[in-house]
């Protein structure tokens, strides 16, 4: 059994009358809350080791090479036009290489996550929080849970303006990697259009001309890979679409897709909406918004605090509120 930090001690009520207290912060129990343990350099590269996650993202990456190999191998190389080829292999090869840069980005960023096992005695008394205020620890990682940070459950931190987490991306969308998401989002929304846009067309070239001549497949297996391409395409496009909005809508109104879900009443000075997507994307409108090989404005927060150089003059106590536990600092009688 480790040691339970207690502090008996005498407070001044409202009445100017003393009295005793006691107050004991299990949460703060060596066993319970552990300080964080040293990062070493493989700490330092984020990736979710979780099954679905993974299979999830490797099927996009497939889904997007087969796509690239029906457009350049039934589509383009068979083409008569040789500028018509070339412009449309340009473009959708650009265009699919800045959407997986996007999922790669988004996958391998750390979202925002808060600092596990930071809920300790010392941290505590570093933060030198004012009398009267409350601040929130996770019960499940033993973090200091900052203002709009949520659990998820398959990363097992708490997240910074967590948005939601997508399997497809293996990894939760927070105010880190947002950007990333939403570039993934349009540039496959983008592909997706693109090659639909060329599957009809291609279908035209082939009733035109002999199906022996607009492809170096056979007819049967040239018309499978396209209408798969068709059904991919399609179905791709309006899942991106409406994630793309769904993202810039959460990002214009400053208000993430679980704070919208929980219905929550903001407790947080909202940002317009242009301040919105500069911090979302990074600065002033430029070409840089469009790149993810470009960093958002991320929040800097403070990994080390140094502790404070005054004798401990508060008391905290604890309380579980839902699956949150509530840690008040109040003011004692030195």
């Amino acid at each position: 059994m480790g040691k339970i930090w207690t502090i008996d001690h005498i407070m001044l009520t409202s009445s100017h009358r003393y009295r005793d207290i006691e107050r004991t912060a299990e949460y703060l129990q060596p066993e319970k809350c552990m300080p964080p343990p040293i990062r070493t350099s493989m700490d330092k590269v984020w990736f979710i080791k979780d099954g679905c996650g993974i299979a999830c993202a490797v099927v996009t990456w497939m889904l997007v090479f087969y796509a690239e190999f029906v457009v350049i191998f039934v589509m383009l190389l068979p083409a008569k036009d040789l500028i018509y080829s070339t412009i449309n292999g340009i473009l959708f090869n650009m265009l699919a290489f800045m959407a997986l840069a996007s999922h790669f980005r988004a996958m391998i960023t750390d979202p925002g996550a808060v600092p596990k096992g930071n809920a300790t005695k010392e941290f505590i008394e570093s933060l030198q929080l004012k009398p009267g205020q409350v601040v929130y620890k996770c019960p499940k990682c033993c973090s200091i849970k900052p203002d709009r940070a949520h659990h998820c459950s398959v990363c097992k931190r708490c997240i910074r303006k967590m948005d939601h987490h997508c399997p497809w991306v293996n990894n939760c969308v927070g105010e880190n990697n947002q950007k990333f998401f939403v570039l993934f989002t349009m540039y496959i929304s983008l592909i997706s259009l693109h090659a639909l846009m060329m599957v009809g067309m291609h279908f035209l070239y082939c009733f035109e001309e002999d199906w022996t001549k607009c492809s170096s497949f056979s007819p049967p297996t040239t018309v499978i890979l396209l209408i798969l391409l068709c059904f991919e395409g399609l179905l791709f496009l309006i899942f991106t679409a409406v994630m793309f909005g769904t993202q810039v809508h959460s990002i214009c109104s400053d208000e993430t897709g679980i704070e919208r879900l929980k219905k929550e009443n903001p407790t947080w000075e909202k940002t317009s909406r242009w301040d919105g997507l500069k911090q979302a994307f990074g600065g002033s409108f430029s070409p840089g918004w469009f790149s993810p090989f470009s960093n958002a404005l991320y929040h800097k927060v403070p990994s080390d605090v140094e502790p404070a150089s005054s004798e401990l003059n508060e008391y905290v106590t604890g309380k579980l509120v839902g699956n949150v536990e509530v840690i008040e600092v109040g003011k004692v009688e030195e």
